[in-house]
């Protein structure tokens, strides 16, 4: 059996530590190694570990399990892997505390590209924690807490009670814009049910592609027309690319929000894709504007097959599967999101078009 993986990410003071206090004090008889990437003043061990931090391993009084990482993230997972086969410790999941300015992108790579690693763990899940009373400003300042939000498959939003509705509404709105595949809780003082935030399978390849339904019908007068792929000529005028522009300001006269540069792009057609054509374009994407993709996921609709295609990716690197067939009757069509930093909205538009068969 693998070793579920999550990733907890978010900005300094965002509460990652109440958080994880809460997660590994709660009686749930879940045994959890936490690796910590940072050790701040407010690192967990003051409440809840019974050893000497001198250690690079800790052993909790509730059978967690906490360590720091001393060399690099690959080294530490392969040591407390290698301690949990000779029997030296037991724990059932690991979770990584990244450093608040930390780009989880890495991290979630080493999951994929290192063999050893792979062999042992499965990455479940990049959980991202929003302090709502600072995060506009830290969203304006800084392009890594806006790539935390872009990586997320869950998004938890603290300090809620600190500002209005209204500042509420406007955040969780501009959210969206940055991930709509993310669904967002708010939580107060690290209260956060388990099931939302273990075994999410947020790197799974499995046939559903959670879109915020809202994302889309908040945009859909664009996404209206994405859909309809028989008319491209739409998209070669450059007036519809203004159009679009000013929608992203503002659908709500309220919700005029920064234009931030990680965003989201939703795909859709309802004829069927070219598997070459596709496997051409989207290889050529990723290779060109992989170190800006952070997420993206498809579920398709692919000549040739009755089954649906599935494919996810991170940066560079991209997996697909085929899923489950077409049930009868069901509408087969392809939906794609694209989450990323300044990505050519129309380039990915004209290219994806172009692969319909």
């Amino acid at each position: 059996m693998l070793i579920p993986a999550t990733v907890l990410t978010g900005f300094l003071g965002a509460g990652k530590t109440t958080l994880l206090k809460r997660i590994l004090s709660e009686s749930h008889g879940l045994k959890i190694a936490v690796i910590e990437n940072e050790f701040g003043e407010e690192n967990i061990d003051n409440e809840i570990l019974v050893a000497d931090t001198q250690e690079h391993i800790v052993q909790m009084s509730n059978g967690c399990v906490c360590c720091t990482i001393r060399e690099d993230l690959r080294t530490t997972l392969q040591d407390l892997a290698e301690k949990r086969r000779k029997g030296e410790l037991d724990f059932e999941r690991v979770v990584i505390e990244t450093t608040g300015l930390a780009d989880p992108g890495p991290v979630a790579q080493t999951f994929f590209m290192d063999d050893e690693i792979a062999e042992s763990y499965l990455l479940d899940a990049v959980l991202t924690l929003v302090d709502a009373k600072h995060a506009a400003q830290t969203f304006n300042d800084r392009q890594e807490a806006r790539r935390q939000v872009g990586f997320a498959d869950q998004i938890f939003i603290s300090k809620s009670e600190l500002v209005s509705a209204q500042e509420l509404d406007v955040l969780q709105h501009r959210l969206k814009h940055m991930n709509p595949r993310a669904p967002q809780h708010i939580v107060h003082f690290g209260e956060v049910a388990i099931d939302k935030v273990f075994d999410l399978r947020g790197f799974n390849l499995n046939t559903t592609l959670e879109i915020d339904p809202d994302f889309l019908s908040d945009s859909h007068h664009h996404h209206a027309h994405d859909a309809h792929c028989d008319h491209p000529s739409h998209h070669h005028d450059h007036a519809d690319h203004g159009h679009d522009h000013a929608h992203d300001h503002g659908h709500h006269h309220h919700h005029h929000h920064h234009d931030d540069d990680v965003k989201s792009f939703v795909f859709k057609a309802d004829r069927a894709l070219d598997p070459a054509k596709l496997e051409d374009f989207l290889g050529a994407i990723v290779n060109i504007y992989g170190p800006r993709m952070l997420r993206y996921k498809g579920v398709l609709h692919m000549k040739g097959t009755e089954r649906k295609v599935i494919f996810q990716g991170v940066h560079q690197l991209m997996g697909s599967d085929l899923g489950q067939a077409w049930a009868p009757g069901e509408k087969r069509t392809s939906k794609m999101v694209f989450i990323g930093i300044d990505l050519p909205k129309d380039i990915f538009q004209q290219g994806l078009e172009q692969c319909i068969s």
